[in-house]
């Protein structure tokens, strides 16, 4: 179990002796300051809550000790944390407002506030900024996936059916990340936006932190390379009969590059198991998994079409046989999509004809500057009176933070809405809503409700 008082920077542990005598409230906030996407999808501030501070473990006197040795001073402010031990009944005094999980939001606006609500804890409110701020990963791995997923129905609005987007993109990312926890925040906020996962910690973490009332995420059998090679290459043929004997009926996945993957779908699918394949009552995937994708995947695309025929769609572009499919898994970023649904399109060949797997790429290749998330103090309260406060350093003014208490509100309403966030005492109703007040969660989010907002949001998409 974590101590609480220890779920920080170390140089928070000071920061209670610097603040100006009479402090006695601290109001801060959280916001996407730009990035490589315009807007943010919000996800993960719920997970935290309950996790590390709904009913935190709090112990004073280990993190005493601990500080004693880590600073050689004694500079832990044991009192303030034995006040919130014995007024509190280790109930933490902060109010937190956010924007709800899953709504999508343009940058440089606020996403979270939080307050102290006693004004003996005046410290406490950025002394939590080192947990509330991870809540950038899973805002991140939300971001990223809305837009792939706008980037692949752009080319299925162009090419095919956009009705398939749901599971064009699949989470390959558990291996690809530093910890089961960040396989479970990452894969529950891909799941926001598609349907496809190998991730299964994304699916626990849904369920056990968002109330999820039916499964989030899918999947279907696939065999790896050690199930391929196992049977040497000598009977590969017979390995990949024996995968389709195995599962007789739906949708299988079959990597095909242990050793050729032109040889195994020239040969192997489009000859020896072609008959087989296409008597079988569902639809089989082969995966590619090394070579130039785009290269790599018009190839494939072009043995599989002369084996088991095309028709071309109302659009013009070219779908396989319903019995066979791709997905590629191997190497794939938003870059790589882009550059083979661009190299299909090209070619005449429809976006329905492959699914990718997204790994590394989707849960680890970001970290907070991707979106530039920043938390600032922007109002301070000493001996009754609010002062605002802001940072505006001269050698970046990207760095400019906001000032005074906020809110987030919906302008122009009549000619399309767009938030800001202007002074809380600005007219217009508040789209921040309180989450946490007191050690009482005072909104619990359902994942199906999180879906609904970042999925309502792609109604508008031109």
């Amino acid at each position: 179990m974590y101590n609480l008082c220890l779920l920080t920077d170390s140089y928070k542990l000071t920061h209670w002796k610097q603040y100006p005598p009479g402090t006695e409230y601290v109001y801060s906030y959280f916001e996407s300051r730009g990035g490589e996407f315009p807007q943010t999808v919000f996800f993960g501030l719920q997970y935290i809550i309950k996790k590390y501070l709904q009913t935190p473990f709090i112990n004073p006197k280990q993190a005493r000790k601990f500080t004693q040795s880590h600073l050689s001073e004694d500079y832990f402010n044991y009192d303030g944390w034995e006040h919130i031990i014995d007024h509190h009944n280790c109930r933490l005094p902060v109010r937190i407002k956010a924007v709800p999980e899953g709504y999508v939001v343009p940058n440089g606006n606020v996403l979270i506030t939080i307050e102290n609500t006693d004004p003996e804890c005046y410290w406490l409110t950025n002394y939590l900024e080192t947990l509330l701020v991870q809540v950038w990963y899973g805002c991140t791995v939300a971001t990223l996936s809305y837009y792939i997923k706008r980037l692949i129905r752009i080319y299925l609005e162009e090419t095919g059916s956009p009705e398939l987007i749901d599971s064009r993109l699949h989470d390959f990312g558990f291996r690809g990340v530093s910890s089961v926890e960040y396989a479970g925040i990452g894969g529950a906020a891909h799941l926001l936006n598609f349907s496809g996962t190998d991730n299964l910690a994304g699916i626990t973490l849904a369920y056990d932190f968002y109330n999820a009332s039916v499964m989030p995420g899918i999947s279907i059998p696939a065999a790896e390379h050690s199930t391929i090679t196992a049977w040497g290459e000598e009977r590969e043929t017979e390995a990949m009969g024996y995968i389709l004997d195995q599962f007789p009926t739906g949708p299988v996945s079959v990597v095909s590059d242990s050793w050729d993957i032109f040889r195994a779908c020239n040969e192997i699918w489009g000859r020896e198991l072609r008959q087989k394949v296409i008597d079988r009552p569902g639809t089989v995937v082969i995966r590619p998994d090394s070579g130039d994708p785009p290269e790599v995947v018009i190839r494939v695309l072009n043995i599989l079409g002369y084996a088991f025929g095309y028709t071309r769609n109302y659009k013009g572009y070219k779908v396989l046989h319903p019995k066979i499919r791709i997905i590629q898994g191997d190497g794939v970023d938003y870059q790589t999509i882009e550059s083979v649904l661009s190299r299909m399109k090209y070619k005449q060949w429809s976006a329905d004809n492959i699914v990718f797997g997204m790994g590394g790429a989707l849960l680890q290749k970001l970290n907070r500057d991707t979106q530039k998330f920043a938390f600032k103090c922007s109002n301070i309260t000493i001996n009754g009176h609010d002062r605002p406060v802001s940072k505006n350093p001269i050698t970046d003014k990207g760095k400019r933070s906001k000032a005074g208490k906020l809110k987030l509100v919906l302008e122009n309403v009549a000619h399309g809405s767009c938030y800001s966030t202007v002074p809380l005492d600005c007219p217009g109703e508040d789209h921040l809503l309180t989450v946490f007040e007191n050690g009482d969660l005072k909104l619990d989010y359902s994942f199906d409700e999180c879906r609904i907002r970042t999925k309502t949001d792609t109604m508008y998409w031109v």
